[in-house]
């Protein structure tokens, strides 16, 4: 876990971020259903992960120390497994849905906790493991209500289920590159984001400039989506994600409670985000995938439940760890 130094930022400061990671988390699902009904989400071509990543690289014009070569490594390789991880999270997302993506994405604390256990040793309670057991009994009913839907949900399910399992291993290791100032906050989120938008660059130069009317053009006619709505969703993507890139790391440095706190914020992501989609694209955008249902309500409480209970556990382990002269950061 994260603890805070006498050079960490206010308390204050790192709350108001954490809500921005929040904020900002919930509008990216929502502008993802945008850029499908616009006709950018072609899954080849992953046009829009280049802006995904461009926005965080963009944090690099404040970085005032860099990492050394050994740091940089370690960063780009950790900016590129995440990469296959939010690519299938966001391709997922653009064939099942916002809600679909949130109660499942909302599992990545249990996901940040296992493998901490399993790579850092760390046991888990009684009460955590019941956290776990409620999150996947909420994942099943939303894999059994997707099957109602259509095969391309399924698929779009199974996806980001492997995307947030992937996402949740990147927690871990983003948060130990960052003990001890091995890599400040901002070079990290830097270097995530230019080896990412770096990667898709060189796709789009290999793959899609061959594809341009399958993948774009033909697309964007059919959608009636003029160039200037195209870029002004795409660029809208890119600052979504460079305000909640900047702030998820600053959570996951400074929070207390560090990739568990930034986990269990997922939480509460996700039920905003359930309950905006709802509103917000029910019956305008997509199919039923975009609308409320009991059975997704339902794995919705379950999910929260179980992450909010995990949560509360691992809070009481900390304090408890904390009264006997401290604990091991995760």
């Amino acid at each position: 876990m994260s603890t805070r130094s006498p050079t960490s930022p206010s308390l204050g400061l790192t709350l108001t971020l954490a809500t921005f990671y929040i904020l900002s988390g919930v509008t990216q699902p929502l502008i993802m259903a945008l850029i499908k009904t616009a006709g950018l989400a072609d899954p080849h071509a992953q046009i829009y992960m280049f802006f995904y990543y461009l926005g965080p690289a963009c944090v690099g014009f404040f970085v005032d120390n860099w990492p050394s070569p050994s740091g940089f490594l370690k960063t780009s390789f950790i900016a590129i497994f995440d990469l296959i991880a939010q690519a299938m999270n966001y391709t997922g997302t653009t064939l099942a849905g916002p809600t679909i993506f949130a109660i499942i994405y909302s599992s990545v604390t249990v996901w940040t906790a296992l493998f901490s256990l399993i790579f850092l040793k760390r046991p888990l309670s009684i009460g955590q493991w019941w956290g776990v057991c409620l999150v996947f009994a909420g994942l099943c009913i939303t894999g059994f209500q997707s099957t109602a839907v259509g095969p391309l949900v399924v698929q779009g399910t199974f996806m980001i289920f492997a995307g947030s399992i992937m996402h949740s291993l990147t927690y871990v290791m983003s948060e130990s590159i960052m003990e001890n100032n091995t890599v400040s906050v901002k070079s990290n989120c830097a270097i995530q984001g230019m080896v990412g938008s770096t990667v898709i660059f060189f796709w789009q130069f290999i793959y899609t400039r061959y594809h341009l009317e399958e993948v774009l053009r033909y697309p964007l006619q059919l959608a009636g989506t003029t160039s200037t709505r195209a870029a002004t969703i795409l660029l809208l993507f890119g600052v979504s994600n460079f305000i909640h890139a900047f702030c998820f790391f600053h959570t996951l440095r400074f929070c207390p409670g560090g990739a568990t706190s930034a986990g269990v914020m997922k939480g509460l992501q996700a039920v905003l985000v359930f309950l905006f989609s709802s509103i917000i694209y029910c019956g305008s955008v997509g199919g039923a995938e975009m609308c409320f249902s009991i059975p997704k309500l339902i794995s919705l409480i379950v999910v929260v439940g179980g992450v909010v209970l995990f949560g509360r556990e691992t809070g009481s382990k900390v304090n408890s760890h904390e009264h006997r002269g401290g604990y091991e950061p995760i």
